[in-house]
């Protein structure tokens, strides 16, 4: 994990956090000057969260170090999001990452989380152009093709071929909420049905789909069983309250 936090209790208690899940936090760097970040989550009789993300928060101003550059070169995998870049720094540091990660020829994941106002279209571009991996939700892919150029045909599939080969991407993954997901390669498409789950809790789904597609994708897992795989994951989350998988 890479990332920033405050010196005050918030701080502490979150990287506690991050150490019972097993996470490494010896990237984590820690800020005098900002706090811990906070988001307010609404979520609707549907399960649905609304977000209010603070601002100016410590994960907004990590820098690039050394041992950030050692651990990218020694990855099998790096993962970032969008609004991970709203911050100048972090933004500049992602990008030096995955530029490493391409050279060396390691996965390159975008999980896109676009959170008004923290994006605008030369994110979304950029973000495309870094990654060889990438997955966004049927909510968000008017608004990358927008961002892209790219029009919104009658079929779905239309659209994601087009930004699939418009960034000369790997793989391109759409889920679609209670519907299930979609996976994307050069030559073929896997179609994955909703798996069946008691909705509770929306946060975090998408972020857990998103490890367990890594994660299956590392393992070389067939994509039909990749794609089960992160839909079980991401519907397991979605059965209780809470971000973190029981």
């Amino acid at each position: 994990m890479v990332t920033g936090v405050g010196t005050g209790k918030r701080g502490s208690a979150a990287l506690e956090v991050l150490r019972g899940q097993g996470v490494k936090d010896e990237l984590v760097q820690r800020f005098d000057d900002y706090p811990t970040g906070i988001v307010t989550v609404e979520v609707d009789e549907r399960g649905k969260p609304t977000f209010e993300i603070g601002k100016d928060a410590a994960w907004d101003h990590w820098e690039w170090n050394q041992a950030i550059e050692d651990k990218v070169k020694s990855a099998d995998a790096v993962c970032f999001g969008t609004l991970g870049q709203r911050g100048e720094s972090p933004r500049a540091g992602i990008r030096k990452a995955m530029q490493l990660a391409k050279e060396a020829g390691i996965m390159r994941v975008h999980d896109v989380n676009l959170r008004p106002p923290f994006f605008d279209d030369a994110m979304i571009r950029d973000s495309l152009a870094l990654c060889s991996v990438y997955k966004l939700s049927d909510d968000e892919l008017k608004r990358v093709c927008l961002a892209c150029g790219i029009p919104l045909s009658g079929d779905p599939l239309d659209s994601l071929r087009a930004i699939l080969e418009k960034y000369e991407l790997e793989i391109l993954v759409m889920t679609k909420g209670a519907e299930g997901a979609v996976l994307l390669t050069t030559d073929s498409v896997f179609s994955q049905p909703g798996v069946p789950a008691t909705i509770v809790d929306t946060v975090g789904a998408g972020d857990s789909f998103t490890a367990a597609l890594t994660l299956g994708l590392l393992r070389n897992d067939p994509y039909p069983e990749v794609l089960r795989n992160a839909c079980e994951v991401a519907a397991q989350v979605c059965s209780h309250a809470g971000a973190v998988p029981a």
